[in-house]
């Protein structure tokens, strides 16, 4: 059978027999369930003071924040994000300048939620103790690493096999490798967490619906084997 050789070079200036190689290639996918969810919950409030504002957001970021320390969420796993206020302004007189009505104050906090069977409860906890916004959930898993780590085996056994199987073809051996480069996919982790309760919530108390699925590691390496 057919099998393709590449020379490391096109001439030989050197005098030396040039090497002759196989290049394959492999991939590994390793399949993973998120382990950790960020969550973003934030409150505004808008007053006719500073004051007023300031110590209505405080209020609810305070409830807030005690909803989720309430589920044994640490203090070290919530953290603001967003302290802002701006002034509101009436532009419905055609006025220069508009005219001043009040003042917003906004405070956002991101949460680390690392045990996911919370994630239902913090999102409905935190909206009935006064977040007003809930500005998305996102993904991860803890130790991504390992699970590269075994992609990256598996993408290795992968070309090792094909090149064998190639060598085999055609009657020659293996006799080292000439060089590895690998290529990591980004990890497209989904967006929405299903919450599993133990038990279906009641009709009067249904829990907000989100949803687990999976992702996956994938890493491509190209070898060069020499052979002879």
């Amino acid at each position: 059978p057919w099998l393709p050789l590449r020379s490391t070079s096109a001439t030989n200036q050197t005098g030396t027999t040039p090497e002759h190689t196989i290049s394959v290639s492999g991939t590994g996918h390793i399949v993973l369930t998120p382990d950790i969810a960020d969550l973003r919950l934030g409150v505004s409030s808008t007053a006719k003071s500073v004051k007023s504002a300031r110590t209505l957001a405080a209020t609810s970021m305070t409830a807030v924040i005690a909803s989720l320390k309430g589920l044994g969420i640490a203090d070290k796993d919530i953290q603001t994000t967003i302290l802002s206020l701006q002034p509101t302004y009436d532009y419905s007189a055609n006025t220069n300048p508009p005219r001043l009505t009040g003042y917003q104050l906004s405070n956002s906090i991101a949460v680390t939620i690392r045990d996911l069977a919370k994630l239902g409860d913090a999102i409905d906890n935190a909206l009935a103790a006064g977040a007003t916004s809930l500005d998305g959930v996102s993904f991860r898993v803890g130790d991504q690493a390992a699970a590269e780590q075994q992609a990256r085996q598996a993408a290795m056994d992968e070309a090792k096999a094909k090149a064998k199987t190639l060598a085999d073809a055609a009657g020659i051996a293996i006799t080292g490798v000439a060089s590895i480069s690998e290529t990591i996919a980004p990890v497209p982790y989904p967006v929405y967490y299903g919450y599993a309760a133990a038990g279906a919530p009641s009709a009067k108390d249904v829990q907000t619906p989100v949803e687990a699925g999976s992702t996956e590691v994938t890493v491509t390496v190209a070898v060069v084997y020499l052979i002879g």
